[in-house]
């Protein structure tokens, strides 16, 4: 495993749309991220120190110790942000073949964080890109929180592989990257031959994927220094309906 970063093919905000639309998928920096949520730099950071405070995830078939997580859930509909009562994750084998099937009862994103504005500003934000490619509607909103670490000398942040989500669009934001190497994003068409790969390592830069259209991982990570991590945001965006095994 190199340490070699690949850079992200990033685009502007005014490109997203299109770019999602032409290939499927989309990078911005954090300066599209600030203006897509109306958000500044300092309002992001006051997010960050959440991610100190996660559990261990207890649902990892591979018995790794790696990952730790907190799970919350929302309706979406313009500028509105609607929390649902508490509820498993859960998602079909057709698209999680190592966790599908499972009700997995992650611990509530904390309310000190969810209170914070730039957290609603990122689903609203979120919830209005989708509108624009799908159409103006409800979006049933899963929020991740996600810290991989190399306690035990390897992370895997993707350890069902290459995948899908089940939804219609999924925004993985880096919210931070110290003392390790790897940890590589990999996109590819569904239904064709082309693929990416490329390194997020800007914080609160975000990878947009249509999930119809692409599916993708991120490679393990291995540590250069001690207390090495990966911390992520990932956020789904689904219409209907939230994924749940009734």
């Amino acid at each position: 495993m190199t340490n070699k970063l690949f850079s992200p093919p990033s685009v502007g905000l005014d490109a997203a749309v299109v770019t999602l639309q032409r290939q499927g998928y989309a990078v911005l920096g954090a300066q599209s991220v600030h203006a897509l949520a109306h958000t500044t730099a300092t309002d992001l950071q006051a997010l960050v120190s959440s991610w100190n405070d996660l559990p261990a995830d207890q649902y990892l078939k591979d018995g790794g110790r790696y990952r730790r997580r907190r799970h919350a859930s929302y309706i979406v509909q313009g500028d509105d942000v609607q929390a649902v009562p508490h509820r498993a994750h859960w998602q079909p084998l057709e698209y999680n073949a190592l966790h599908g099937g499972m009700q997995r009862w992650f611990e509530p994103v904390a309310t000190t964080t969810t209170a914070l504005p730039a957290w609603s500003q990122l689903l609203c934000a979120l919830a209005q890109l989708c509108s624009h490619l799908k159409g103006a509607q409800p979006w049933y909103v899963e929020a991740h929180q996600f810290r991989i670490d190399t306690t035990d000398g390897i992370g895997r942040p993707t350890p069902e592989g290459a995948h899908r989500d089940g939804v219609d669009l999924v925004a993985v934001f880096l919210v931070d990257r110290q003392g390790i190497k790897g940890g590589e994003t990999r996109v590819f068409e569904a239904d064709g031959p082309n693929g990416q790969r490329f390194t997020l390592s800007e914080p609160w830069s975000v990878l947009l994927l249509d999930d119809a259209r692409v599916i993708h991982e991120s490679t393990p990570i291995q540590p250069v220094a001690q207390g090495g991590h990966r911390d992520t945001l990932v956020v789904t965006l689904r219409s209907g309906r939230f994924q749940d095994d009734a």
